[in-house]
């Protein structure tokens, strides 16, 4: 059943015979079990609070714990606005979000929120309910995506329709909730089939949470996954990896395979509140499309999507880029595919001048390149993805590599770990473009692999 609302998934819940469990936790060092009717309670009786106040927009610093998943909920049951950050962001580019995004009010850990005060609007807007997740670019490049409550529980419903959960099932959500594939993927997912979800305990924890909460099921972006593999830290009784959010490599794929699991790939975008499409079958690249959704590819190989339950109402006071994404309804997603005879996705590549990584971050690369190119007075490079990592290939000699890594030094320590280059290479000629002078990062690519 789609639900059109969060307490309807929990109340759902509440009605499995048994005062079914909806939430495992750890708080205070201890662990906390609570069902689908005392979650539901807890959740009406904050939104009421919530309701009472002067805010209208409220900006939670996400931080995955279980007071985390509350304030969201009611947040949007109580009809605020809500604006779900990143808890670990720069504090510049939270500053940035929070203006945009017309926040009055910030919730989470008090230090940061004190810092963050500044940025708060004075006067609040009229509550709207929508819920804005800001698509993961790097800094300026991300975008504030409008979508509902509405949306998201349709996401949920299309997921589960394809790849259910039993209400005896465990969903462990290590992904961070700012996110709509962990939104959707590591909480909503499990509340629409009546299953538990048991919250990670952060980052420290990647390593033993499967082994302390014992789930059956677990979303994953690959380099997390990756991760998981290379310690050895799944747990017996897990069944179900749902990959998504970034390039799964090859090897990658192999070795989830390897361990005896149910691997299932999964498709979607912020602004389609995630989910678009699961592969179902044995080859993990070919991808069921999720009900209600209809994808054409156009001339030059861009996905297209249509899928009004599930499609955002724009870009945050941003009409000229949402006017740019949509054609007719249908979405731009600057993604390139193709489906087969039986209907089945299959994406081949990007179109739009971003690179997504391993963990779900998006490069802009306008703007990454930008910023190296400067340290470089304006030397001409590229950044291409190999195995799930940013390389830079730049034009100019390999003997000048220790010179460059000296003056790129600086750019590089201010990047997260993750958007670092893995490598340079060097290249004699000219970039290779197009007639209009964009360059052609296939090409690259392939070179790069060479060099």
């Amino acid at each position: 059943m789609r639900y059109e609302s969060f307490l309807a998934m929990l109340d759902a819940g509440a009605e499995i015979p048994g005062e079914k469990l909806a939430l495992l936790f750890e708080k205070d060092g201890e662990r906390h079990f609570l069902t689908f009717r005392d979650l539901a309670e807890i959740v009406r009786e904050r939104s009421v609070s919530l309701r009472a106040s002067k805010s209208a927009c409220l900006g939670i610093l996400c931080d995955g714990s279980f007071d985390c998943v509350t304030e969201i909920l009611a947040s949007v049951t109580a009809g605020l606005q809500t604006v779900l950050l990143d808890g670990n962001a720069d504090e510049t580019v939270l500053a940035e979000q929070i203006t945009h995004s017309d926040a009055d009010c910030l919730w989470g850990d008090e230090e940061l929120t004190d810092l963050l005060a500044p940025s708060l609007r004075k006067a609040p807007i009229k509550r709207t309910g929508h819920v804005l997740f800001f698509t993961s670019g790097t800094t300026s490049a991300a975008r504030a995506v409008i979508l509902t409550e509405e949306s998201l529980c349709a996401s949920a419903y299309a997921g589960a329709s394809l790849l259910p959960l039993s209400p005896e099932d465990t969903l462990l959500c290590l992904l961070p909730l700012n996110h709509v594939f962990g939104f959707v993927c590591g909480l909503l997912w499990a509340f629409q089939c009546g299953a538990c979800t048991a919250l990670g305990r952060g980052p420290r924890h990647f390593a033993d949470d499967c082994a302390y909460f014992q789930p059956t099921a677990l979303s994953v972006v690959p380099m997390l996954l990756a991760f998981l593999l290379k310690h050895s830290a799944m747990n017996p009784e897990l069944h179900l990896l749902l990959v998504g959010a970034g390039d799964c490599t090859e090897a990658l794929l192999r070795a989830a395979l390897a361990s005896g699991r149910r691997v299932s790939f999964g498709y979607g975008l912020t602004e389609t509140s995630s989910g678009l499409a699961l592969s179902l079958g044995e080859d993990p690249h070919a991808m069921t499309v999720c009900p209600d959704t209809e994808i054409k590819i156009a001339a030059d190989g861009e996905i297209l999507v249509y899928a009004p339950y599930v499609m955002m109402k724009g870009y945050y006071r941003d009409p000229e880029a949402t006017n740019q994404a949509l054609c007719k309804c249908f979405l731009r997603t600057g993604d390139l595919g193709r489906v087969d005879r039986e209907g089945r996705l299959t994406v081949t590549g990007r179109k739009k001048e971003i690179l997504v990584l391993q963990d779900g971050t998006k490069l802009f690369l306008p703007e990454y390149e930008g910023h190296i190119a400067a340290a470089l007075d304006g030397r001409e490079l590229a950044a291409v993805l190999t195995e799930g990592r940013p390389v830079l290939v730049i034009r100019g000699r390999e003997e000048e590599r220790e010179e460059i890594q000296r003056r790129l030094q600086p750019v590089f320590r201010a990047l997260p770990r993750g958007q670092q280059p893995a490598a340079i290479r060097f290249i004699s000629e000219p970039l290779p473009r197009t007639a209009s002078g964009k360059i052609k990062r296939w090409e690259i690519q392939q070179k790069a692999g060479r060099l």
